[in-house]
């Protein structure tokens, strides 16, 4: 094959994997946007809309390991072809939906869709690109494009909602997902993993329910005591299934899970630093639009814009992050971007307390964040298929992105249950309610409901207030989690291979 030849082969597997990786960040970050439209159009309340976002989140999580699999025995392009294509007609059916339960199952097939996709996405980079430079540029252009995706998105549904439909921030991704495919099918080689010989189906089984067991108790606020026999059930199953996973993933001869990577400690602490943004700041995309809109009294359009402040720096940052993480390596940017999140979340709650709190108050404190993100992104999707040999780097990305899901889909959760527990707190010695009836109304303040509150008796601006303070706690939460993983990766990180990520 000549140079030409090639290099434009090597164009057409970039363009389709950066296409891909466009629509799962325009997925991720335009729904939160529409959310507050979903609970009046559809309608929808707090735990549906917490589903809404969930199904496509928990859907990934299940599935990503099984499609990193099934991409490494059956080859990367075909799966991924696959999930485009499915990708393409479950956005359909979103557009299409007219109620909150089929939307949600919408999104549960987009999300298993998406999983096909983003499994293969670092795998089929890194078949082409391999040396160095190369290699940094192309993951680059990956986490720019993803980057624009997460910035833009906000804004996208805002406008959409605006002036058109919001069923069309859904239905976009039908053209999308065609050119995607076409660039899919002309430039990208087909690879395999030559070792993989069977499906993990224990695996995947026992992955998948205690994850959705451990969400599902989280979101519908159950407690697993013996007065809840059904959510100790649950819970109790929950656990024999993750000890299930452990021993089968262990006892695998070719495991889906390798837990054998984990002695790896750039590979671990690349995980650490997955795990660090997914539990801040991308669950915070899922709220930030509610507090915008009913603390700060922006309509969607100007909500927005000034969400681009939180997810825009993610866009303008993985060039640099590329650059330091040659220059310095895994163990100097990863830790440092994670750091970087915990304190952005320290001046947005800082922002949010000042006596006359407004939008611009918050403005610091949501670019640094995104900036950590920006830092910490591709350094970590570069380092943890970069230090495994190259025919595994299938199951090393649906590892990364595995991990990435799990702590998305649980932090959404706790966020979620964090949130109301504070608006409850703040409404109770205001509202005339019995507990039961309290919750139910936090969960509505929550959402943005405000009228709910003053229909029963509460004035709008201690609904406010209740749902400000509320948010307070999910900021002291993600930076809690940032802090905490970002040590958690410098101490792993420390000793490592100075830049395993490029080969």
């Amino acid at each position: 094959m000549s140079a030409s030849i090639a290099t434009a082969k090597n164009g057409a597997a970039l363009t389709a994997v950066s296409l891909s990786a466009l629509m799962l960040g325009l997925e991720i970050s335009s729904i939160p946007a529409i959310l507050p439209t979903l609970e009046r159009v559809l309608p929808a309340d707090f735990r549906q809309l917490q589903w809404i976002v969930n199904a496509y989140t928990i859907a990934m999580t299940t599935c990503l390991m099984a499609m990193g699999a099934l991409a490494d025995r059956l080859g990367r392009k075909r799966v991924f072809m696959a999930g485009v294509l499915a990708f393409g007609l479950a956005s359909l059916a979103c557009g299409l939906a007219t109620q909150a339960p089929v939307l949600i199952a919408a999104r549960f097939v987009q999300g298993a869709s998406a999983a096909a996709m983003l499994a293969c996405q670092i795998a089929i980079l890194s078949n082409p690109f391999r040396d160095g430079a190369e290699r940094g540029s192309a993951f680059g252009w990956w986490g720019v494009v993803f980057g624009f995706g997460l910035g833009f998105g906000p804004l996208i549904g805002g406008l959409t909602v605006a002036v058109a439909r919001w069923e069309w921030v859904f239905l976009v991704h039908v053209g999308l997902a065609a050119v995607t495919w076409a660039a899919a099918k002309a430039g990208i080689t087909e690879s395999f993993d030559t070792q993989a010989v069977r499906f993990d189906w224990p695996g995947v089984a026992t992955l998948s329910f205690s994850v959705f067991a451990l969400v599902y108790l989280i979101t519908q606020g159950e407690a697993p005591v013996p007065a809840n026999s059904a959510a100790l059930a649950l819970a109790l199953a929950g656990l024999a299934s993750v000890l299930a996973f452990l021993l089968v993933e262990t006892r695998t001869p070719r495991p889906m899970f390798d837990f054998g990577a984990f002695r790896n400690r750039a590979f671990s602490g690349a995980l650490l630093g997955a795990a660090g943004m997914n539990f801040s700041f991308w669950p915070f995309v899922i709220y930030l639009p509610i507090y915008v809109q009913a603390v700060q009294n922006l309509d969607s359009v100007r909500m927005g814009l000034a969400l681009l402040a939180y997810t825009l720096p993610t866009l303008l940052a993985p060039p640099l992050a590329e650059r330091l993480l040659l220059a310095r390596g895994p163990r100097f940017v990863i830790p440092l971007g994670l750091l970087t999140i915990g304190l952005g979340f320290v001046l947005m709650r800082l922002g949010a307390g000042v006596g006359e709190a407004a939008w611009v108050t918050l403005l610091p404190g949501c670019v640094v964040t995104g900036l950590g993100v920006g830092l910490t992104n591709t350094p970590v999707a570069n380092t943890a298929t970069g230090s495994v040999a190259i025919e595994r780097a299938g199951m090393a990305s649906a590892m990364d992105m595995s991990v990435r899901m799990i702590a998305l889909s649980i932090s959404i959760a706790l966020m979620g249950l964090i949130l109301v527990r504070g608006i409850r707190a703040s409404l109770e010695p205001v509202a005339p309610h019995a507990a039961s009836g309290l919750t139910a109304l936090s969960e509505s303040v929550a959402a943005g409901n405000l009228a709910a509150a003053e229909a029963a008796g509460i004035p709008i601006e201690l609904a406010r207030h209740a749902l400000g303070e509320g948010f307070d706690a999910v900021m002291l939460y993600g930076a809690t989690a940032a802090f905490g993983f970002g040590c958690l990766s410098l101490l792993t990180l420390k000793g490592g291979a100075r830049m395993p990520a490029l080969r």
